[in-house]
C-alpha cells in the first residue's frame, strides 16, 4: 500500500502502476493472488465510482475556500498576469479564518483523491485547477511559517498528478510575484521594510515578514539564547493578537517591522559595549534588565561578561554536557565569578542555569 502511494517512484517508460518496489517480487505477487477466490479479488480494490465521489467532495471543498476570489486568469492570462495571480490567491486564503491550516489540509486531501483517478476523464477535466490549489499550497508552505511542518505538506509529488504546463520545475519567486526584490535577511533593510508596508496584499505580507523573522530569530538562537528568547516572546506575542483579532493586519505589520529594527539594531550592540559576540551573550544571560543586576553598573556586568568566556573556554571539552563532573566544576566555576563581583544573591542560581545553557550553545564553535 505504501508502494502504491508513493506515485513519484514509477520508472519512466514503465506501464502505469509499476512501482519500484515491487519489481524484484512480481513473480511472487501473481503467485500470491491466486490464494484469492474470485468474490475475494473483488474486494481488494476501491470502486471508481467511489474514489470519483471522494474527488468532488475534496474538490468542492477547496473550491468553497475561494468562494469570492476569481483565479481565472491563473489559466488564460499572459505570464505576468498568471504570476500575479499566486500573491492575491495567498493572500485571499491567509485573510480567512485559520485559512492557512484549513487549505493545506484541504489541498492534501484533494491531491491524495486525484492520485487515485488520475487517468480517468473525470480527473482530467479538474487537472488544471488542482494544478492551481497545489502551486498556492505549495507557496504558502514554503514562504509562511507552519507549527507542525510534515515532508507531506512541504514534498507533494505536484508532477505525477498535474500537467507540466501547469505545475513548473521551476521555484516560484513569491518576492518577484509580490513587486519585491529578494531581501537581505540578515539586514531586513528599511527600503525592504517599506516595500513590504507598502504592500497591498496585507495577509500575505505579515506571512511573509513573519518567517523572515522567524528565520532570523532562530539563526540568533544558535549564538545568543536570551536574546533570540526575548525576540521569540516578542513575536509570538504580537502574532497572538492579531489571530484573536485584537489588532488589524496594518497595524501588527508595523509592529513586526518595529521588532524587525531592533533584531537590526541589536547586531551592533556589541560594539556600543565594546564586547565581542560571544561577551554579549553572556552579558544578556546576566539578566542585564533586573533592576536589581542594573545597580551593579554596565562596568562590572561587562567584566563579568568577559570572565565567564575565558572561565568557560578554560573548561569546556568535546563532551562537557556529558560528564556531570565538569558539569560541576563549571557551575561552581560561574557562581564564584558572579559572587566575586557582587552579583545579587537571590538571583545567581537562575544566572548561572542561564549562563551554562548559552556555554552549550557556543562551545560548538570554540571546540571546532
Amino acid at each position: 500500500m505504501q508502494a502504491i502511494a508513493r506515485v513519484n517512484r514509477v520508472f519512466k517508460d514503465k506501464p502505469g502502476g509499476l512501482i519500484v518496489d515491487y519489481l524484484g517480487i512480481a513473480d511472487q505477487l501473481k503467485e500470491a493472488l491466486k490464494d484469492y477466490t474470485e468474490s475475494d479479488r473483488g474486494e481488494t480494490g476501491i470502486p471508481t465510482e467511489t474514489a470519483l465521489a471522494i474527488l468532488q467532495e475534496k474538490y468542492e471543498v477547496v473550491g468553497a475556500i475561494y468562494h469570492g476570489f476569481d483565479y481565472s486568469a491563473f489559466f488564460t492570462g499572459s505570464p505576468s498576469e498568471r504570476l500575479a495571480v499566486i500573491p492575491a490567491a495567498m493572500n485571499f486564503v491567509l485573510g480567512l479564518e485559520d485559512g492557512k491550516n484549513r487549505y493545506i489540509k484541504a489541498v492534501s486531501e484533494l491531491g491524495k483523491a486525484f492520485a487515485l483517478v488520475s487517468s480517468l476523464d473525470e480527473a482530467i477535466a479538474i487537472r488544471d485547477e488542482v494544478g492551481f490549489f497545489q502551486a498556492i499550497k505549495v507557496a504558502i508552505a514554503k514562504h509562511t511559517t507552519r507549527d507542525n511542518k510534515s515532508a507531506e505538506d512541504l514534498d507533494t509529488a505536484v508532477r505525477q498528478i498535474v500537467s507540466k504546463a501547469i505545475a513548473s520545475e521551476e521555484v516560484i519567486d513569491i518576492f518577484a510575484a509580490a513587486g519585491l526584490k529578494n531581501p537581505d535577511i540578515s539586514i531586513l533593510s528599511d527600503e525592504f521594510l517599506e516595500e513590504v508596508r507598502g504592500l497591498p496584499q496585507k495577509n500575505l505580507a505579515l506571512e511573509v515578514l513573519r518567517k523572515l523573522l522567524n528565520d532570523e530569530i532562530k539563526t540568533r538562537s544558535r549564538k545568543n539564547l536570551v536574546q533570540s528568547r526575548t525576540f521569540s516572546e516578542m513575536l509570538e506575542n504580537t502574532i497572538k493578537r492579531y489571530q484573536n483579532r485584537s489588532i488589524e493586519a496594518a497595524q501588527v505589520i508595523a509592529e513586526l517591522i518595529e521588532l524587525a529594527k531592533e533584531i537590526r539594531q541589536a547586531q551592533s550592540r556589541g560594539e556600543d559595549l565594546g564586547l565581542t559576540e560571544d561577551e554579549v551573550a553572556f552579558y544578556d544571560a546576566l539578566e542585564v534588565n533586573d533592576s536589581a543586576v542594573l545597580e551593579l553598573g554596565d562596568v562590572t556586568l561587562k567584566a563579568i561578561a568577559r570572565d565567564l568566556v575565558q572561565a568557560i573556554r578554560n573548561n569546556v571539552t568535546i563532551d562537557w554536557t556529558m560528564k556531570e563532573g565538569v558539569r560541576a566544576k563549571l557551575r561552581v566555576t560561574v557562581k564564584r565569578l558572579l559572587k566575586k563581583y557582587g552579583y545579587p544573591p537571590d538571583k545567581q542560581e537562575k544566572a548561572t542555569v542561564t549562563v551554562l545553557q548559552q556555554a552549550e550553545l557556543l562551545c560548538k564553535d570554540w571546540i571546532s
